[in-house]
């Protein structure tokens, strides 16, 4: 039989840290339920690139075929646009593309211009003339020959030594003087690149090796260096998409 005032007789005490019920407190009033917080949802998608177009200016001659690869392989969401610009008119054709690839010299404060390579002068004439009979040639070889000048000859290349001048207006074009030529009358000089561009069965071409080169050049505007221009910078460069600039 337990003792008065045992364990048994006691009245329980509430411990400490103990929860009250939902009705007590003080004034036994419910405690407020705490307003639940709207759940932030975050967009993870990217916002999309305004579709654009990487155009490029490109002399006669020119071959951007392996960086125009490069460019597609690295930069496939922006296509490149070829937009073909005479010599003459290459300084004001600048401000009208993204980038150009140039005929030097150009000289103009307003452009970047980055020289990429050399182009060795040939002489072009008939496939029958005794000036193809040699593997190489040389400026003292054309003495006594007729040369040929086009309007828009690239090398402002000035009458050789003890050529003869021509018994007809200049010509408008590298086209039109190679076709002339290849008449078997004369001779024109042009950068190795626009002889194979104009390539005909009737003429032939050999290197002219004291004669002045062609230096093409990659050339942008100052203010028109954009993160696209760069790109193609590092690809004429030869930096792979993972290159530290």
């Amino acid at each position: 039989m337990a003792k008065p005032g045992g364990a048994a007789g006691r009245k329980p005490v509430p411990r400490r840290g103990a929860k009250r019920a939902s009705n007590g407190g003080p004034r036994g009033q419910a405690k407020p339920r705490e307003a639940k917080r709207s759940k932030v949802v975050f967009d993870a998608d990217p916002v999309a690139e305004a579709p654009r177009t990487f155009r490029l200016g490109v002399i006669p001659g020119a071959t951007p075929g392996k960086w125009v690869d490069a460019w597609k392989q690295r930069m496939p969401d922006v296509p490149v646009e070829l937009v073909p610009i005479e010599v003459a008119d290459q300084r004001s054709a600048i401000d009208s593309v993204d980038a150009a690839l140039v005929r030097l010299p150009l000289d103009d404060a307003d452009a970047h211009v980055i020289t990429l390579y050399d182009e060795m002068p040939v002489v072009v004439a008939s496939s029958d003339s005794h000036l193809m009979a040699v593997d190489e040639l040389t400026a003292a070889d054309l003495a006594g020959e007729v040369q040929i000048t086009p309007m828009d000859d690239t090398l402002a290349l000035l009458d050789l030594p003890g050529t003869l001048s021509p018994a007809f207006p200049a010509l408008p074009t590298t086209a039109d003087a190679i076709a002339t030529v290849a008449a078997g009358v004369g001779f024109v000089v042009v950068p190795m690149s626009l002889a194979r561009l104009h390539q005909r069965k009737d003429a032939d071409h050999r290197p002219l090796i004291d004669g002045p080169v062609s230096t093409v050049a990659l050339a942008w505007r100052r203010e028109g260096t954009t993160a696209d221009v760069e790109t193609f910078i590092g690809i004429v460069r030869g930096r792979t998409a993972n290159s530290s600039r």
